[in-house]
């Protein structure tokens, strides 16, 4: 984490103390949303749905060690680009199976999008 505090900060970075917490209770609400989608009766197949998921929840697991451990905010910039882009498209395809489970997701696409911003941000200043 020294790596870390060393950057220049976007402006609107939150302290560090408040990550867990939004993770956290963001990581439920995709748990959630997730089981309802695939506890939901439907008469379409959940397949892309599902898929859209995995690929979404890979690509979130894989931009800390890109951020944190090689220290590459670039690749992470990539990362989340696709990740929001992916989120998007598990909306999109939960809504057709479940609106709950659609919108449960939504706040999980706010914070990437400030978390975008914030990479954003720590990309252009460093």
């Amino acid at each position: 984490m020294i790596w870390y505090h060393s950057l220049n900060k976007p402006f609107l970075s939150p302290p560090d103390a408040v990550f867990i917490p939004v993770w956290s209770v963001l990581y439920l609400m995709i748990a959630v949303s997730f089981f309802i989608l695939v506890t939901t009766q439907s008469a379409y197949s959940k397949k892309m749905a599902i898929t859209f998921f995995m690929i979404q929840m890979l690509l979130n697991f894989a931009w800390s060690p890109a951020f944190f451990m090689m220290k590459n905010i670039g690749l992470a910039l990539a990362i989340i680009i696709l990740m929001w882009i992916f989120i998007l498209l598990t909306i999109i395809a939960f809504f057709r199976h479940s609106k709950l489970a659609a919108i449960l997701l939504i706040p999980y696409l706010l914070w990437v999008s400030f978390a975008f911003y914030l990479n954003l941000g720590f990309y252009v200043l460093n």
